[in-house]
């Protein structure tokens, strides 16, 4: 039984992992669309491909546009953050 447990262990650290860069890619992503980048740019398309889902499903539900500022990263981020802290006690736990 204990390997089982350490394969959850390891595959939720993966998953804690991917979900920590994703919030980073929204950060940078929200940064910087203040400086309006070139559309052109390979680094800009892939974050705007990779947030945009994401950016959608909140905008959905929610409204996020408050006096012309998007606050759907903010919104995403912090879905995220509670979600990392939900999956860090459940891995926690199985100690």
């Amino acid at each position: 039984m204990s390997a089982v447990i350490e394969i959850v262990q390891g595959v939720g650290s993966i998953f804690l992992t991917l979900v920590n860069v994703y919030v980073w890619v929204i950060i940078i992503s929200a940064l910087l669309s203040f400086v309006n980048p070139d559309p052109y740019n390979p680094i800009v398309q892939f974050l705007n491909r990779v947030t945009h889902p994401a950016y959608s499903l909140v905008r959905r539900f929610i409204p996020t546009n408050f006096n012309g500022i998007d606050l759907a990263p903010l919104v995403i981020v912090v879905a995220l953050q509670i979600v990392i802290v939900l999956i860090s006690v459940l891995l926690n736990s199985l100690h």
